[in-house]
C-alpha cells in the first residue's frame, strides 16, 4: 500500500512540475501611433513608456504572460489589491489585446496589481507594484543650480552620475528644446513640446508637475516663432522651469518624486525597452524610426534555453563571442560594450530583451556619432584575429561575424549540429576573411570591405518615400535591403558606385559558375553554387547536409574545412552580394577538394574522361571530364587489386566540362599508400577507366 501511495505522489508531483504554468505581469508601452491605430484605445488614452513607475494621472497598461508552461492563456482576472488612501482608481481588462488591462492612478503612491492567469493546463496568480509619481526635473541644467527634489540635487554628489550627466548635456536630446525655440522652424509649436521637454502631457491633461504644469504655475507662455533670445529669456525669468526644459532623466527613467522619498530604487526604472524611445519616435510621418525598427529582425525575440550560461563559458568575463547573450540580448550586448561579463545561470525567456534602440545607442551620450556605443579595446577583430575599421558599422560587426577561428576550429572534430561558424557571419564575408584554406594561396576579395561605414552604408541607406509600398520596410532602421512581402529591393546604397542599377538582378555575374549553362545575376549564380556544394557534401547526391555523416568521417580535415566553408557562405545570407568574388573563390576551391568544379559554360559534343594531372602526383591530382547532356555522374577510385578506395563524385550534373580533385584520402579519412590506382567514370551509358600513380 505504501508503495502505491508513493507512486501516486510521484506521479502527482511529476505532473504538477510538467504542467506548471507561471504568470508574469508586464507593463506595456503605448505609442502615439498605437493610439491612432487601435480601436481599443479611447479618446482619453495616454502614451505610456512601459515602465513600472508612471506619471500620476496617466494610464498604465499591463498584460499577463505565461513564462513557464506552454499552454495558451484562456482567461485573466485582474484585481487591484491595494492603492493609496483616498484613491478611486480601478483596473479594467482589455481582453481583446492579448490579456491586457489598464489603470489610471489618481494619487501618488504604490498600486499593487494582481492577476489570476487561467490556461488549459492550470492557473497561477502573481502580483506587481506600480508606482505613480510626479516629475521633479533634472536640475543643474544649463548652469541653473539643482534644487531638491531635482535629480542632480542628490546625484550631483556621486562621480559616476556626474559623468553620465556631463555626457548627456552634450547630446542632441538635452539641447533639442533650446535649439528649437531659439532657431527652429517657424512651424515649431506647442504640439512639439511633449517630446522635447520633461513631463509635458501627451493627449490628455494631467497635473503631475511636468513642464506644462510648472510653466502654467510660473506664468511662462510660449509665443512663436522661435528666435535666438527665447531660451535665455526663459532661463532669466523662470529659472526653475529650466530643469524641465529638456529631454531629461525622467523621460527615460520615469517620474521620480516617489524615488526621491528615501531613494527607493524600485521606484525609478532602468530599462532597455524600445517603448521608451517609441513614446516620441513612433509618430509618422515624421518620426518613423520605431516603425522601421519594428519591421527589422532585431525586434524579433530570438530565444534559446542555451542562453543560460555561466562563468564556465569561455569569454564570459567580457561577453566574448562564445557567450550567446552578447548578441542575443539587449543587456548582454550593453554589458559587452562596457567590458562586463553576463552570468545568465537560470535565465529564462521572460528576462530576455530584444535588440532595441538603447542596445546600439547610448542614451547618455558619448564620443561616437549618433551616440553609438563604444566597445572594449581590441574587440574590433574577427575570430581569426583580423582587425577591421568599419566606421559606424562596427556596431553591426560586433555580432555579425563568425564566433570561431577556422584555422584552429576545423582541427576539432564535429560533435553536434552547433559545430562550425555559427550564424550571421556577414562581417567575415564582407571582409573576405576566415574561410578555410586548402593550400597557402589566399582567397581573392572584392572592394566592399573598403566601404567607410561597412554595413551601415548599404543597409541603412534612405528608403522610399511616404506612400510607397515598402515605406519603412527597407532602409534606415529596418536594416533591410529587400522587402520580402513585396519583393522591392532598395539599392539606394549601391548607386554611388553602381549608378543606374534598379535591383539586384542588375548585378550580373561574369561567368556561369554554377554550371547550369546560363550566365545569371550574382545571387542566382551563388544560389546555384550553394546548391552544388550541398549536393557534394554528405550525404552526397541530395540537396542537404548531414553533420552526423561528416562527424562519422572524423579524420577527414578537408571535409570539415569544406563543411565550414559551406556554413560561411550559406549563413551570410546575401547570396554573394556582400563579396561575390570572395564567395566564388571559396566555392571553387572547396568544390575542387570535395566535388566537381565547372571550368566552362561551353557544352561539349561528346563524353570524355581525361588523364589526371599531374601524374604521378602527391598529394592531390585533378581529373577532367565532359558531359554533352545532363547525367548522374559516378566517379570512383580503385587500388591495383580492384578494391574500391574512394567515391569521388556521385551527383547529377548539367552539360559542361568539369574538374574534380582527389586528395588521396580514402573514405575513413586516412591517407592511402603509394602505388597504382584506377579511376572510373559512369555517366549514363558512358563508362571509362584510366590509371594514375601516387608517389609519397
Amino acid at each position: 500500500m505504501k508503495k502505491i501511495l508513493l507512486i501516486l505522489l510521484v506521479l502527482f508531483f511529476g505532473a504538477a512540475i510538467v504542467n506548471a504554468q507561471r504568470a508574469k505581469i508586464e507593463t506595456k508601452f503605448v505609442t502615439p501611433e498605437m493610439l491612432k491605430e487601435h480601436a481599443e484605445f479611447t479618446s482619453d488614452s495616454t502614451v505610456a513608456t512601459g515602465l513600472s513607475n508612471v506619471a500620476n494621472k496617466t494610464w498604465c497598461y499591463v498584460n499577463v504572460k505565461n513564462i513557464s508552461g506552454t499552454a495558451a492563456i484562456t482567461g485573466a482576472t485582474w484585481t487591484l489589491l491595494s492603492k493609496p488612501s483616498g484613491s478611486n482608481t480601478t483596473i479594467t481588462s482589455i481582453s481583446s489585446m492579448q490579456w491586457w488591462a489598464k489603470l489610471k492612478p489618481d494619487i501618488k503612491g504604490t498600486y499593487q496589481v494582481k492577476v489570476t492567469m487561467t490556461t488549459s493546463a492550470g492557473s497561477h496568480d502573481t502580483t506587481m507594484n506600480i508606482y505613480a509619481s510626479d516629475y521633479v526635473g533634472v536640475g543643474r541644467f544649463q548652469g541653473v543650480p539643482a534644487v531638491f527634489p531635482n535629480c542632480m540635487s542628490c546625484h550631483g554628489a556621486t562621480p559616476s552620475f556626474v559623468n553620465i550627466f556631463n555626457k548627456w548635456q552634450e547630446t542632441g536630446h538635452s539641447k533639442k528644446f533650446k535649439r528649437d525655440i531659439d532657431s527652429g522652424s517657424t512651424t515649431y509649436a506647442l504640439r512639439c513640446f511633449p517630446c522635447h521637454t520633461t513631463g509635458y502631457d501627451h493627449n490628455i491633461k494631467a497635473d503631475n508637475h511636468g513642464f506644462d504644469d510648472v510653466a502654467r504655475t510660473l506664468g511662462w507662455v510660449w509665443i512663436g516663432p522661435p528666435n535666438p533670445n527665447k531660451f535665455d529669456s526663459l532661463k532669466t525669468h523662470f529659472p526653475s522651469l529650466v530643469a524641465y526644459a529638456t529631454i531629461g532623466c525622467e523621460n527615460c527613467h520615469g517620474p521620480g518624486s516617489e524615488h526621491t522619498l528615501g531613494g527607493d530604487t524600485n521606484k525609478i526604472s532602468i530599462s532597455l525597452n524600445s517603448g521608451i524611445c517609441a513614446q516620441c519616435h513612433d509618430e509618422p510621418w515624421r518620426h518613423v524610426k520605431f516603425a522601421q525598427w519594428e519591421n527589422s529582425k532585431h525586434s524579433e525575440a530570438v530565444w534559446s534555453n542555451s542562453f543560460a550560461q555561466n562563468s564556465g563559458v569561455s569569454g564570459f568575463e567580457f561577453n566574448g563571442l562564445n557567450n550567446c547573450i552578447r548578441c542575443h540580448d539587449a543587456k548582454g550586448y550593453v554589458n559587452f560594450t562596457k567590458g562586463i561579463g553576463t552570468n545568465t545561470v537560470g535565465m529564462i525567456s521572460a528576462s530576455h530583451e530584444v535588440i532595441s534602440c538603447q542596445t546600439c545607442h547610448d542614451p547618455h551620450g558619448g564620443p561616437n556619432e549618433y551616440q553609438l556605443r563604444t566597445r572594449p579595446t581590441n574587440s574590433d577583430t574577427l575570430a581569426n584575429g583580423y582587425h577591421y575599421a568599419g566606421g559606424n558599422g562596427k556596431v553591426c560587426l560586433d555580432c555579425h561575424k563568425s564566433r570561431r577561428n577556422n584555422v584552429t576550429y576545423t582541427q576539432t572534430r564535429v560533435t553536434s549540429s552547433t559545430w562550425g561558424t555559427h550564424h550571421s557571419v556577414q562581417g567575415d564575408i564582407l571582409l573576405g576573411q576566415n574561410a578555410a584554406q586548402f593550400n597557402s594561396v589566399p582567397y581573392i576579395t572584392g572592394s566592399h570591405k573598403n566601404i567607410s561605414n561597412a554595413c551601415v552604408t548599404c543597409h541603412m541607406a534612405d528608403g522610399p518615400d511616404t506612400g510607397h509600398v515598402a515605406w519603412n520596410k527597407v532602409g534606415e532602421h529596418s536594416f533591410a535591403v529587400k522587402d520580402q512581402t513585396t519583393g522591392y529591393e532598395n539599392v539606394e546604397g549601391c548607386l554611388s558606385c553602381h549608378p543606374g542599377v534598379t535591383g539586384f538582378d542588375d548585378f550580373m555575374a561574369p561567368a556561369d559558375y554554377d554550371g547550369d549553362t546560363q550566365i545569371e545575376p550574382w545571387q542566382d549564380e551563388i544560389s546555384g553554387c550553394l546548391h552544388n556544394l550541398r549536393v557534394a557534401l554528405p550525404p552526397v547526391g541530395v540537396d542537404s547536409v548531414s553533420w552526423q555523416l561528416i562527424a562519422a568521417d572524423s579524420f577527414n580535415v578537408n571535409l570539415r574545412k569544406a563543411y565550414w566553408n559551406w556554413q560561411l557562405l550559406e549563413y551570410d545570407g546575401s547570396r554573394g552580394m556582400h563579396n561575390p568574388f570572395f564567395v566564388i573563390n571559396v566555392y571553387l576551391a572547396t568544390m575542387g577538394i570535395i566535388g566537381v568544379e565547372p571550368i566552362s559554360s561551353e557544352v561539349p559534343t561528346v563524353y570524355s574522361l581525361s588523364q589526371n594531372y599531374p601524374n604521378p602526383f602527391n598529394p592531390s591530382t585533378k581529373i577532367k571530364f565532359s558531359l554533352p547532356q545532363a547525367e548522374n555522374v559516378l566517379i570512383k577510385i580503385y587500388d591495383i587489386t580492384g578494391r574500391e578506395v574512394y567515391t569521388l563524385v556521385d551527383q547529377k550534373l548539367q552539360p559542361g566540362i568539369y574538374n574534380t580533385t582527389w586528395t588521396s584520402i580514402n573514405n575513413d579519412g586516412k591517407s592511402v599508400a603509394s602505388g597504382v590506382y584506377f579511376y572510373r567514370i559512369v555517366a549514363g551509358d558512358f563508362v571509362e577507366s584510366k590509371k594514375m600513380i601516387l608517389v609519397r
